[in-house]
């Protein structure tokens, strides 16, 4: 199958998948997240494969979140079903391992938090910007954060847009391990080759268990999801994509209600 976002390859039951936008931090495009949802979806057929890790193309970013610039009034041009990319990463019964190569933020930072194990690169930066850029990711990204990191720092993340080091990412439990840069594709196919030695219908209903105490969060997203949409359509919204794209800083204080 052919790609143009994504770079997906399959080796001794370990699937990867790359998105490949690396001169735009790996941001991704309604195309590239349908690109996404056909790989995993190839990988949950594929009775050969029993890991697939996610990562990002180049070393400055695993992924930046979606692309501002194809980001108008109504949405991302041409759709982007973001809430189908969480889906099948949560529900192909295979481990997915993200390895953080840099940037993880806003909707890339979100792709993380679902994937079941993170790696992370000493590299890698960790952190949200939904409110600076006139946005929200209602669901795993908020519900299923707290779950990680406990309620006040969850909010922090949110409530303040800071961005934090792999390292303090690890401390908040946020990544399951650091190492340099230089090793991290080959510690995620470490992790990916002792899974693979393990029962795989036990590792298939491991997961669904862990799932089904927070699957209650997708309802929580589909509706965020409709809610987002609307607003999109805002004034206030497209301030802060147009100061994301003008480089300033956006002025939200005459949306105080």
């Amino acid at each position: 199958m052919a790609f143009e976002d994504i770079i997906y390859e399959k080796q001794d039951g370990i699937a990867t998948v790359t998105i490949n936008r690396p001169q735009l931090r790996n941001a991704f495009r309604g195309q590239t997240v349908d690109e996404m949802v056909e790989a995993f979806r190839d990988a949950w057929r594929d009775r050969s494969i029993g890991v697939v890790i996610l990562t990002g193309a180049g070393d400055r970013a695993f992924s930046s979140g979606g692309d501002q610039a194809a980001r108008s009034g109504g949405g991302y041009r041409g759709g982007m079903n973001v809430e189908a990319l969480h889906e099948v990463i949560r529900d192909i019964p295979k481990p997915v391992i993200a390895a953080v190569n840099g940037y993880a933020i806003g909707g890339g930072h979100v792709l993380h938090i679902i994937c079941d194990l993170s790696i992370a690169a000493d590299t890698a930066r960790f952190g949200q910007v939904g409110p600076r850029v006139g946005s929200v990711d209602p669901g795993f990204g908020t519900a299923y954060l707290t779950r990680l990191v406990g309620e006040k720092k969850a909010r922090e993340i949110w409530f303040l847009c800071r961005q934090y080091s792999a390292d303090e990412a690890l401390e908040m439990g946020l990544v399951n391990k650091v190492v340099p840069a230089a090793q991290l594709m080959d510690e995620a196919r470490a992790w990916g080759r002792e899974i693979l030695a393990l029962s795989p219908t036990a590792i298939r209903i491991a997961k669904a268990s862990f799932n089904a105490e927070t699957d209650h969060i997708k309802g929580i997203g589909a509706m965020g999801g409709i809610s987002l949409g609307l607003y999109y359509r805002t004034e206030e919204s497209m301030e802060g994509r147009n100061a994301f794209m003008e480089r300033r800083t956006p002025d939200f204080h005459k949306f105080q209600k």
